[in-house]
């Protein structure tokens, strides 16, 4: 047996025998003893994972090659948890021309790469992204990025620390692989520079394991130090512009790139083949970056706006309004003059000035204090009036701003004094749930395996909050849904009270700023309001029954609001009326009943339950914001579908309307 046989035989009979030898044996005994590339980099990566076999399947005659081979070789040897001076001297020594073009295709490949479930057995199954070798070898491929000054390195290894630092299917408190993230993040805080920024702020909107979002702040920090800046200042500064116009367009031979990340040519969605190709990928490419860093603004501004935090009059018009990217956000939301006035942007004489729903202005100076304006500070006759301006002038915010929905506490909250029941006791699908307060700055949700498996079936969910306040949400499982074949995997969970601590110790509710418990509690009001099974008539009958036809919550009781400004501009508006939890919708052939919370419908006069998949239709009639969760859209399009019933074909619906 040659020592190449030795490598496999190890790897694959005694794996604890090839992790004692340790990579750095392995690999000289792997040696670049062979002619075919293939085999040399099977001899690294094995075939054990996905990527492994599609890095061996496309990339292994360049990864192989001679010139590259003795760099893969080294890659495999990055076992420490960041690259000492020896390790970067030899890469630098075997980085080559063909090693400087593969490495971004292997980048890529990673960035793209899902995890996959692998059942072992009938009783055991396990979900794997990457296989201990394949993350190894690609941490050498991270490291080797801080010896190349190429334009693809920063964007690139934002794509590989987002992928890698997010959970299973992209969202979670846990991460696909926090090796993989770290060594990205490391290699972005040692290049420096405000693109990095923009690519960290990508991060920090979406991971949500506390290790990987303290490394993204620690580099914020110190690069915002050196810059003598606050991390949010540094992130607002570093915002790129992909060479869009004060009008958030660019426009090159016809090509028209627009805010949005939508590419035209000279007005036509349809692109001809005469335009130069190599002009338009460079186009689809900005494109697809460009619509990254949308959403991680969208996120952060709102952020702000959670928050309470200010600004100088003077940034906000530099880094907010006259950016071609966050302008196109921050232009439709209103901002509030510390005490004193608040307004919607306007350009006048070349100078930015605030407007109300009456049409006064004021120019702040530039060293004037502002917020972001939050209906829980504002009477009701002020939140009506800006409610009534924006869907007069078909004015759409980004998020909730002006219906954003307000929780004040009640006087049951004021009973229980440190807790809140308010969402407390509904089942929620365990998996959507826990993903959606991930995306909103909650972690620490484990329910099921190891948990259940030893005897606990509780956990809680914790989100930091400002001035040192933590939110803590706790919920417990359902035995009834429980997988006891597959080790305790959970479907349905059930929430519990949800309380703030400081420093360890539970703090009365009214001591909690208005703003901060607002906050806390619209966030839980979203989780059950798009996970609650209360959604799905299938199952658990009697909260079924409470929860899909039952009192409104504060979400819902927004959508009324909103409904009562929309109905007199729809075609449909003299067939429906707001009547109570309900949308009362008028067809042909029966009278419907829409409820606002869970969109579920009753038909009259019987009040029998009318099953309809949710549809196209709602999406055409302006929304003034962006939905959280869609149900809006969902109860529009079953309105528009049902006040002409007699002209629905589906035969799964007209069966029931008979």
């Amino acid at each position: 047996m040659d020592a190449q046989d030795d490598h496999v035989w190890l790897r694959r009979y005694r794996p604890r025998a090839s992790d004692l030898i340790g990579e750095r044996v392995l690999v000289t005994l792997a040696g670049p003893g062979t002619d075919d590339p293939a085999g040399a980099v099977r001899d690294v990566l094995g075939e054990e994972d996905p990527l492994a076999a599609r890095l061996l399947g496309g990339l292994a005659p360049r990864l192989g090659c001679p010139q590259v081979r003795p760099l893969l070789l080294h890659w495999a040897t990055a076992v420490e948890s960041r690259p000492g001076l020896r390790w970067m001297w030899e890469a630098k020594e075997l980085l080559t021309e063909e090693a400087v073009e593969v490495i971004p295709d292997v980048l890529r490949e990673l960035a793209a790469h899902r995890e996959t479930a692998i059942r072992r057995s009938r009783a055991y199954g396990e979900t794997v992204f990457l296989r201990k070798s394949t993350a190894t070898t690609l941490r050498g491929v991270v490291w080797t990025c801080e010896l190349i000054d190429e334009p693809w390195v920063v964007p690139l290894l934002g794509d590989v620390a987002v992928t890698t630092g997010t959970g299973v299917g992209g969202s979670g408190a846990h991460a696909r692989s926090e090796l993989l993230a770290n060594a990205a993040i490391g290699v972005l805080a040692r290049h420096g520079g405000l693109d990095v920024v923009a690519q960290l702020a990508r991060v920090q909107a979406k991971a949500r394991k506390k290790t990987i979002l303290t490394a993204v702040n620690r580099t914020l920090a110190e690069v915002g130090e050196r810059a003598g800046l606050s991390p949010e200042q540094l992130l607002e500064r570093s915002v790129p512009t992909f060479g869009l116009g004060p009008d958030g367009t660019r426009t090159e031979q016809g090509l028209c790139l627009s805010v949005n990340g939508r590419i035209t040519f000279e007005g036509r969605r349809t692109i001809p083949k005469s335009v130069d190709r190599e002009l338009l990928a460079g186009f689809r490419a900005t494109a697809k970056q460009l619509r990254k860093v949308l959403a991680a603004e969208r996120f952060r501004v709102e952020r702000a706006l959670a928050t309470e935090r200010g600004w100088q009059w003077r940034d906000v018009c530099a880094y907010y309004l006259d950016h071609p990217v966050t302008g196109a956000s921050a232009r439709n939301l209103i901002w509030k003059v510390l005490d004193g006035p608040a307004g919607l942007p306007v350009r006048m004489d070349g100078e930015w000035e605030l407007a109300d729903p009456a049409g006064r202005r004021v120019r702040p100076s530039p060293g004037t204090p502002v917020v972001l304006w939050h209906p829980i500070a504002h009477s009701a006759e002020e939140v009506r009036a800006w409610r009534d301006h924006l869907v007069a002038n078909d004015l759409r915010q980004p998020f909730k701003q002006a219906f954003r929905e307000v929780y004040l506490l009640t006087p049951a909250e004021e009973r229980t004094r440190d807790h809140s029941r308010r969402f407390a006791r509904h089942l929620l699908r365990y998996g959507q749930a826990k993903a959606l307060l991930s995306e909103r700055g909650w972690t620490g949700l484990s329910l099921g395996h190891w948990g259940w498996l030893y005897g606990s079936g509780v956990s809680e969910a914790t989100k930091e909050l400002p001035g040192g306040l933590t939110a803590h949400w706790d919920f417990h499982l359902d035995e009834d849904s429980i997988d006891r074949d597959g080790g305790g995997t959970v479907s349905i969970c059930v929430s519990g009270d949800l309380h703030f601590t400081a420093e360890g110790r539970r703090v009365p509710l009214a001591e909690v700023p208005p703003l901060t418990l607002s906050e806390a509690l619209r966030d839980a009001d979203l989780a059950v309001g798009v996970t609650s099974t209360g959604l799905d008539p299938e199952g658990h009958g009697e909260y079924w029954e409470s929860y899909g036809f039952g009192e409104l919550s504060e979400t819902a009781e927004m959508r009324r609001d909103v409904l009562a400004r929309l109905l007199p501009r729809l075609a449909i508006a003299g067939r429906c009326t707001l009547s109570g939890r309900f949308l009362r919708v008028e067809g042909d052939l029966r009278a419907y009943r829409i409820h606002l919370g869970s969109g579920n419908i009753l038909m009259e006069p019987n009040d029998a339950y009318l099953c309809i998949v949710p549809g196209g239709g709602g999406d055409q009639v302006f929304l003034p914001f962006e939905e959280d969760g869609g149900m809006l859209s969902v109860i529009l399009s079953k309105a528009f579908l049902l006040a002409a019933d007699t002209a629905i074909t589906d035969p799964s619906i007209t069966r029931q309307l008979r």
